[in-house]
């Protein structure tokens, strides 16, 4: 059985080429604090609370990139969860301190699964 331990961050999209008008939604008019750095694949990030936001641009398609993200106790385990039920599992991008996958549920819905490195947190 998969343990959850909280929803990390949830990516929504944006239109492409609206990145700056994005950036200056959120933290100007929300009030959000920006997470600086060079994130995976030109998103922008923001904390809310214990959370974060990302905002990506993405092209119009059948499958969206759009996910939360459920941080887990132990992420070989639902790796191991998944694969015993026959589903598939997608990688993307690296990121530092993390290690992640993904899935789509059996509606095409994508959700992020991952666990942080015991130095990170």
């Amino acid at each position: 059985m998969i343990q959850f331990k909280r929803l990390d961050h949830i990516l929504i999209s944006i239109p492409e080429g609206k990145t700056a008008q994005a950036r200056t939604f959120y933290s100007q008019v929300l009030g959000l604090r920006e997470i600086p750095g060079e994130h995976p694949k030109g998103a922008i990030w923001f904390q809310i609370a214990d959370i974060e936001l990302h905002l990506r641009e993405e092209e119009v398609g059948p499958y969206s990139s759009r996910h939360p993200a459920f941080e887990v106790i132990d992420l070989e385990s639902a790796r191991q969860e998944f694969m015993q039920n026959d589903v598939t599992l997608e990688y993307s991008s690296e990121i530092d301190g993390r290690q992640r996958f993904f899935i789509r549920d059996p509606f095409g819905n994508r959700m992020e699964f991952l666990q942080y490195d015991s130095s990170q947190k």
